[in-house]
């Protein structure tokens, strides 16, 4: 069943679990040992605010994108190009 976390990236929490790697800074783990009773559980709702923040900035990258090529479009449909007075075709 599909859960959320704080950001809203939607995801199996009940898919199997993997073991994987991971090389960390000593003090760092050490220090957040202390203030978390489940590492992975922390890490996967961190990955899971990473995963929607990195998503959201494509998203907004994508739509300033869009924004340009609009406007250079509109911008094209008004007064052409001035390369279109030149052209050898």
């Amino acid at each position: 069943m599909p859960n959320r976390t704080n950001l809203g990236v939607s995801y199996d929490w009940s898919a199997p679990r993997r073991p994987v790697n991971l090389s960390l800074n000593t003090d760092l783990l050490a220090q957040v040992r202390e203030v978390t009773p489940n590492l992975s559980a922390t890490v996967e709702t961190l990955l899971g605010d990473y995963l929607q923040s990195a998503r959201q900035q494509r998203e907004d990258a994508q739509r300033k994108l869009d924004g340009v090529i609009d406007a250079v479009n509109d911008l094209h449909a008004r007064h052409g190009f001035l390369s279109d007075e030149f052209s050898t075709l």
